[in-house]
């Protein structure tokens, strides 16, 4: 019974992230707003093709979704599929979440962060940044949950987060100094950072294992899909994959 309720907490917790997506990037000065809403609280919540304000009965989870065909009540523009699909994830997060610690603090805890790497890939994805203001709370909040016992060691969460992000940073400034051009975003660097933080330096290269692997075979799978040669100069957006292997690592039996 409690899975189901965290499955329902973790849907509308989903519906927010969606405002987060979607306004977050214009509210934090990386896209341009083009007249559609900023705020992550205000206005309230309204179709961004006609601008009219949503009533309850649009706003329900996953259901509201179905009901309307995936259209807007008033205008019947396209919701957009991201919207369910985020609402889905976020009630399998919430309720994997109390399957595997129950009731808790870890389950609270390893809750936030999958929501938050949820919202980095979908953010990376559609634009192409990796906001600080989630980065660098996901950075500090591993650290303080080590300093409160919830995570790794603090020694190992300081060590991870320095390692993670230097090493990322390095292979940047290397790219860029033999390339002529950048290689790797800073949000990547913080991201790794992150990751590190939360699970420990001894993680890092089972994380950098499964996000290369997941790139590589994403770019082979569309390199197959559309026919054509893919190249070096190819722009990868790495951070849905970096946010999945740490989500991975963080129930994957890791060396502490």
């Amino acid at each position: 019974m409690y899975i189901t309720v965290a499955g329902l907490l973790g849907a509308l917790l989903g519906s927010f992230l969606n405002v987060v997506i979607s306004r977050g990037p214009r509210a934090w000065g990386l896209v341009e707003t083009n007249g559609k809403p900023s705020g992550l609280a205000l206005p309230p919540s309204q179709c961004e093709a006609c601008g009219h304000r949503l009533g309850p009965l649009d706003l329900i989870p996953v259901l509201s979704f179905i009901a309307l065909r995936g259209r807007c009540r008033y205008c019947s523009a396209p919701i957009g599929a991201r919207h369910v699909i985020v609402e889905l994830l976020g009630a399998a997060i919430v309720a994997t979440a109390v399957a595997i610690h129950g009731i808790s603090m870890a389950a609270a805890l390893l809750a936030l962060v999958w929501l938050i790497l949820l919202a980095l890939s979908v953010i990376d994805w559609e634009t192409g940044f990796l906001p600080d203001a989630l980065t660098l709370p996901l950075l500090g909040g591993g650290i303080v949950a080590s300093a409160m016992g919830y995570a790794q060691p603090l020694f190992f969460s300081l060590a991870g987060a320095a390692i993670g992000g230097g090493s990322l940073w390095l292979i940047g400034f290397l790219y860029k100094r033999f390339r002529g051009r950048e290689g790797m975003g800073g949000g990547d660097v913080k991201l790794l950072g992150a990751a590190g933080a939360w699970l420990g330096p001894l993680a890092l290269p089972y994380i950098a294992l499964i996000a290369s692997f997941g790139g590589l075979l994403y770019v082979g799978l569309m390199t197959w899909q559309s026919g054509m040669q893919t190249t070096l100069s190819t722009e990868l957006r790495f951070g849905p994959f970096l946010a999945g292997a740490t989500a991975i690592a963080m129930i994957l039996p890791m060396p502490a």
